[in-house]
């Protein structure tokens, strides 16, 4: 006879399948929808509290998510990443997996999973996903696949890859620990890897072929056709460019580049070339050839005082208007770098019906309606568009700190080496890494706010206090009971995917440690009630516990992608519950031939 739940149990279960059903519809923003969880969960226990408890308690519950380990691990794994984006420290990596992609798009998607899943059995899947994730991201912003049709596939492969041995994930640790407290033998690191490496090769065509099919593009599409500017490309001692034609170094340019002119012959140190580009083509053009968009003096004069004041380098477009004294004069006339110690990098001229102005001294006259891009100090781009009355356009970036790319790349590893040898648990180690960025100055505390989502946050604080409260109102031991009482005439492949199943709904909706904590001694009873040989049941759990694709709230690093992706709450059900269902399949059936049952 199946027990009716406590009122407080059967409040929890409608509120949390409310909460589902607010994320799937998607009329409210996610943001909303979990601030009014936090909001009911406080209301109802402080004038309904749990037995045992007082109000407070209540309330203390509904908003522990905000200082929860967890939330405090996935905000220092952004600020992590930013580190590494801000100092280019990535970039080699980039551009390494950038030439696969360049060969074929298929054919770099599947080396990415396969990295993916390969480094996540032996580190720790959230850092994995963290070392990745901006590398994926400047490759979308680089012209290879959206960032919303690789991350989820590449996430996916990050979990499945975590599951393969005791060591992936903490939940699987967690899993073995409990399953062991129980009576159960001992599991080494790769006791159930051959399981799982099948499960996966199964798993693979579909997140490489199929998924990112299902997936929108969620790009930011601009308003306008990107700008194109006009520069001279200068040849110091050193570049790339000498001695070479432009026919030999063509191959190399980035999209959306091109050399002005018929050059011919070898090009020679000191020559000038006209050049032009996008603001991003013209950054990489310069960077692979080692070249100079503007004089190598103002250049200089801009590191050194960027060095001595402490602030980042910044590059900004600057719309020329009819009051501007630069109307009529050239780049060279202008007297710009003398006065602010700005460079303008080059120089984009809108289609004008009465023609072109005129060229003067083989440089072009800046007009009305011209954007400039120029480089600088944010104080002295200021001062340069307020005195000499320019427009600043959206579109501003800073430039990449590379000297303390090494800083960030050391920091992040040491930080995942920590977490993944079990040195430090990855709460403490990424919050010390995060904290070593702003002491290096690898990311300026002022500038934190960028690698913040506050999307991720309170969903991540919302999903934190359901947890908690499945658990604490009893809500979790009554399914599993239920669960248990109907799986005694069932045979014993359903039996395993029965169990998979119902950790698996359990994790996407509360948190793998719920998960594990509430399976784990379930799954054993079960056995032990069947007849059933109880270790493929323990797996069963373990398996069900990293089954956590169908709901951003259902781990750490599907909120982490959630908002490079653009991701809405139903990709997440549309690309991961065929996942789960593919992989509860799977891996039942290997159960069952793999322990004879």
């Amino acid at each position: 006879m199946i027990a009716i739940p406590s009122l407080h149990a059967f409040a929890t279960i409608v509120l949390t399948i409310g909460m589902f059903v607010a994320f799937a519809r998607g009329r409210m923003p996610a943001e909303i929808v979990s601030l009014l969880t936090i909001a009911l969960i406080a209301v109802g226990l402080y004038f309904y509290p749990l037995p045992h408890s007082q109000p407070t308690d209540g309330l203390r519950l509904a908003f522990s998510g905000f200082g929860h380990y967890a939330l405090i691990t996935i905000c220092s794994l952004m600020i992590m990443g930013r580190g590494l984006v801000t100092t280019g420290a990535l970039d080699p990596a980039a551009r390494l997996l950038g030439r696969v992609w360049k060969v074929n798009h298929q054919l770099g998607m599947l080396v990415s999973l396969l990295l993916a899943f390969l480094l996540s059995m032996f580190v720790n899947d959230t850092p994995v996903l963290v070392l990745l994730l901006p590398i994926f991201v400047q490759l979308a912003a680089n012209g290879a696949m959206p960032a919303s049709k690789t991350l989820m596939p590449l996430n996916a492969a990050v979990l499945i890859g975590g599951m393969a041995t005791t060591i992936g994930t903490s939940t699987n640790l967690l899993v073995v620990s409990i399953a062991r407290d129980l009576g159960m033998p001992q599991m080494n690191v790769f006791h159930f890897t051959p399981i799982v490496l099948m499960a996966a090769m199964v798993a693979l065509p579909y997140l490489w072929l199929v998924m990112p099919r299902l997936l929108p593009d969620h790009s930011r599409e601009p308003s306008f056709e990107p700008r194109r500017f006009s520069a001279l490309l200068r040849v110091p001692a050193g570049s790339e460019l000498h001695g070479k034609t432009v026919e030999q170094v063509s191959s190399r340019l980035p999209a959306g580049f091109l050399f002005d002119g018929g050059f011919t012959g070898p090009i020679e140190a000191g020559q000038r070339l006209g050049v032009s580009g996008t603001h991003e083509a013209l950054e990489e053009a310069v960077r692979l050839l080692k070249g100079q968009a503007a004089p190598g003096w103002v250049v200089d004069r801009i590191e050194r005082k960027a060095k001595a004041e402490g602030e980042d380098i910044v590059v900004m477009e600057m719309a020329v208007t009819a009051d501007s004294r630069l109307i009529g004069r050239t780049l060279a006339t202008s007297g710009i770098a003398d006065l602010y110690s700005t460079a303008v990098l080059g120089v984009h001229k809108p289609r004008r019906a009465l023609g072109t102005l005129p060229v003067r001294g083989g440089e072009a006259v800046i007009g009305e309606g011209d954007v400039l891009l120029a480089m600088g100090l944010a104080g002295d781009l200021q001062d340069f568009a307020r005195n000499d009355a320019l427009l600043i356009l959206d579109g501003a970036r800073e430039v990449p700190r590379r000297s303390k790319a090494l800083i960030a790349l050391a920091i992040m590893l040491g930080a995942v080496g920590c977490a993944s040898i079990g040195l430090l648990p990855i709460a403490i180690s990424a919050l010390a890494g995060a904290i070593l960025m702003f002491i290096t100055g690898c990311v300026k505390f002022d500038r934190v706010g960028r690698a913040l989502s506050a999307k991720v946050i309170v969903l991540v604080a919302a999903s934190i206090a359901v947890g908690q409260l499945v658990l604490e109102s009893g809500a979790a031991g009554w399914l599993g009971q239920t669960m248990a009482l109907g799986l005694q005439h069932l045979p014993a492949a359903a039996v395993l995917a029965a169990v998979m199943l119902f950790v698996t709904v359990l994790t996407n909706f509360a948190s793998n440690a719920t998960a594990a904590t509430i399976g784990t001694p379930i799954a054993f009873s079960v056995g032990s009630e069947l007849g059933l040989p109880q270790e493929p049941l323990i797996l069963a759990v373990l398996f069900g516990c990293n089954l956590c694709y169908a709901t951003p709230i259902a781990y750490q690093t599907n909120l982490l992608i959630m908002g490079e992706g653009n991701y809405t709450f139903g990709d997440y059900i549309r690309t991961g519950v065929p996942l789960v269902l593919l992989m509860v399949c799977t891996l039942s059936v290997l159960l069952v031939f793999s322990y004879g049952m």
